[in-house]
């Protein structure tokens, strides 16, 4: 059994040889690559990604990186794509396919195949001189020096390379197609990522109560609103307008100084000018606000600025955004 140190130098070796060949990888982008990627943004069909072996675990990668940011594509295996699966491909479709050598007996059957179908192949290959190489309209470069596998066999540095080209054809892509966050939020609906794009402080202030007290309410009026309506907090108001917040913490300070709270009104503990979110505004902007002003509550107005609910920094936490 190797020794913890020696475990760790095989890590950093590995992290150090994988990350030079990607870096490696801005210096082989040539006109291709470019071509490659207006051909796709223009194009009126889909994007079909295949490979062989571990370059087909990084094609379905691919793929998803191109749904989700506004390229339509599927994937397809190389070796189902000749018993069969062929028929998966359009007209107009377009092919990328990835192979390190370009020479597996699968690629040499499937490409030519696709050619003859008339659909144009942007291979990305770490041997733009291979059969799919030379076969391909859009030949993109990803040699790599050594794979980080100790006998340099395991696809490794490779795949990885192709990973990261894949991610900078999407990347590119959605740049050009100026998908927004907006678009984003459509094809990510589920989990915090969803929520962040999607979920507005109106969403969040629906099952909560409204806690509110008149300007001149006793304290007695503003402890029992904070206490029944359970988020720490209670706006001010006079004449429905919002005039001041008093906290929990308002009222433990009040309190650490005096008992007598038959003498004192919400206007005389009220903290002014409160700080207060849109209704219609997304929740990540609530948090933002609750993290800037180092606040667990804030204060939920409508268009005409009238007070409509209390986020707490709990409610963010429920749905899994903080």
């Amino acid at each position: 059994m190797k020794k913890s140190n020696t475990v760790l130098q095989t890590a950093k070796e590995t992290i150090l040889i994988e990350s030079q060949a990607i870096a490696n990888l801005a210096n082989l982008l040539d006109d291709n690559f470019e071509k490659a990627v207006r051909f796709i943004l223009n194009a009126n069909g889909r994007v079909i990604v295949t490979g062989i072996g571990k370059s087909a675990n990084i094609a379905t990668k691919i793929v998803a990186t191109l749904n989700s940011t506004g390229t339509p594509a599927i994937f397809m295996h190389a070796a189902d794509a000749i018993h069969g699966d062929l028929g998966n491909v359009q007209e107009n479709d377009i092919v990328i396919c990835l192979s390190k050598s370009g020479n597996t007996p699968e690629i040499k059957v499937l490409v030519p195949l696709i050619r003859n179908y008339g659909n144009k192949i942007i291979a990305i290959t770490g041997n733009v001189d291979s059969f799919l190489g030379k076969n391909s309209d859009f030949p993109i470069n990803t040699f790599v020096e050594k794979e980080a596998c100790p006998n340099n066999l395991a696809p490794t540095t490779s795949t990885t390379a192709q990973l990261v080209m894949g991610d900078a054809l999407a990347v590119c892509l959605q740049d050009l197609r100026g998908f927004s966050s907006k678009d984003f939020a459509k094809y990510h609906p589920g989990g915090a990522l969803g929520k962040r794009l999607y979920l507005r402080v109106s969403d969040l202030i629906k099952n909560n109560q409204v806690p509110k007290v008149e300007i001149d309410h006793s304290i007695a009026k503003v402890i029992v609103e904070i206490s029944e309506k359970r988020l720490g907090v209670t706006a001010v108001l006079e004449n429905d307008a919002l005039v001041g917040i008093i906290t929990d913490g308002d009222i433990r300070r009040m309190l650490s100084k005096t008992t007598a709270i038959n003498d004192f009104t919400a206007k005389d503990i009220m903290g002014k000018d409160p700080k207060t979110v849109y209704q219609d505004a997304m929740a990540i902007e609530a948090l933002e606000k609750l993290e800037n002003n180092s606040i667990t509550q804030i204060l939920v107005v409508d268009d005409h600025k009238k007070y409509v609910g209390v986020v707490h920094l709990h409610d963010l936490i429920k749905e899994g955004i903080f």
